[in-house]
């Protein structure tokens, strides 16, 4: 396989960190997390007390002000070990950095420490029972009224959601612009769920992502001082362009790294496991399966080294993530369906990790944007 430069020195001691962390303080737990639907809180504190949260943030909010490389690493070692219930990326990567390039001073000061540190859990809440993808339709409405707004609305499919002490919420602030379909009229506003009228669903039972905490949540009548708006009124549909190509960046890093792992644990059973007197590595057919999945796995990992370059430089544009996102993932869940195969009955065992990792990808199709509209945002740049 190709060497990989995108990471110094520092980078791969940083892995070993996270590697021996996750080996130590997930592994043993994850099977308990997927049957209680969620994890325990503590390991945010205890991500949080090893620099593992928000580390791209400036020190003055917590952070490390290191690249984000490293969240990247986070990420893979995460899918290296299937252990989905970490919702550590979107966290780090997707909430706080809505705050820290918007967000008023107050905003950065009262929220940014804590999620550093793990003491406070994020969420961004976009999607609704009416509209998933399409986030023009959004009906949750914000009303202004002194010295606060009003919000009105449900959520759903809002990963951390069980769990969230403060939810990013998009929301209409233009009255004539609720339940319409187009950008205008749409903010964002940081909301702390102790707020009264504020409520959340049990964790949603799904597919796969078992251990990863999934709620609706709800406003009745919540009332957001106004200092809570990001950014300025109606400006919200501009935020969410420009931070979508990170998320769904992030979204092809995982699958890459998914799909490397499965290949790991597939070679690894074929070399185990006997059929007709001889191992299954053995089989041509198993041996060029492989070989054609290691080559789309190698073929992708390239294409996604050089997104995270660009994104590096700021240079990362919509179309180009889009592709990352809806390639990688389709990619992902072909490599995990044949890895599937290979291992025969076993494979559809959920005490085998390629079971799992099977059901929890099926949905990195489905989140970010779903891949048909991926397709649709690619070919407006053609």
């Amino acid at each position: 396989m190709l060497e990989r430069t995108l990471f110094t020195e520092e980078h791969t001691l940083f892995r070993d960190n996270v590697r021996r962390f996750m080996e130590q303080e997930v592994v043993p737990h994850h099977a308990d997390w997927e049957t209680q639907g969620f994890v325990d809180r503590e390991i945010w504190r205890k991500a949080g007390a090893n620099g593992f949260l928000c580390a791209s943030m400036p020190e003055e909010y917590g952070g490390s002000a290191a690249d984000e490389r490293y969240s990247i690493i986070l990420m893979e070692e995460g899918a290296r070990i299937n252990a989905t219930g970490l919702g550590y990326g979107l966290h780090s990567e997707i909430v706080a950095p809505y705050l820290l390039h918007y967000g008023n001073d107050h905003i950065k000061q009262t929220y940014l420490p804590k999620m550093a540190s793990g003491e406070m859990i994020g969420a961004i809440a976009m999607t609704e029972p009416a509209a998933g993808s399409d986030l023009q339709g959004v009906r949750t409405s914000a009303v202004r009224d002194g010295d606060d707004y009003v919000l009105n609305g449900a959520k759903i499919f809002i990963t951390n959601g069980w769990h969230c002490d403060l939810a990013i919420i998009v929301a209409k602030t233009d009255p004539a612009a609720v339940g319409k379909r187009g950008a205008k009229g749409t903010s964002l506003f940081v909301v702390d769920t102790s707020m009264p009228g504020f409520s959340k669903g049990k964790p949603l039972k799904k597919v796969g992502m078992k251990a990863q905490d999934t709620a609706e949540l709800f406003l009745d009548n919540v009332r957001v001082p106004a200092r809570n708006l990001i950014g300025q009124e109606n400006n919200g549909f501009i935020y969410l362009m420009q931070e979508l190509p990170w998320e769904r960046l992030q979204i092809a890093v995982v699958a890459i790294a998914s799909a490397e792992a499965a290949i790991g644990w597939t070679t690894q059973y074929c070399r185990e496991r006997k059929a007709f007197g001889q191992e299954i590595i053995q089989f041509q057919n198993t041996r060029f399966t492989l070989a054609e999945l290691a080559t789309e796995v190698q073929i992708g990992r390239v294409f996604v080294d050089r997104c995270i370059e660009l994104k590096l430089q700021g240079k990362l544009d919509a179309a180009t993530a889009s592709m990352a996102k809806y390639w990688c993932s389709d990619m992902q869940f072909k490599v995990l369906d044949a890895c599937v195969q290979l291992h025969g009955g076993y494979g559809y065992m959920w005490e085998y990790p390629i079971a799992r990792a099977w059901a929890d990808a099926r949905v990195q199709r489905i989140y970010g944007g779903t891949n048909e509209i991926m397709k649709e945002l690619i070919s407006r740049s053609l």
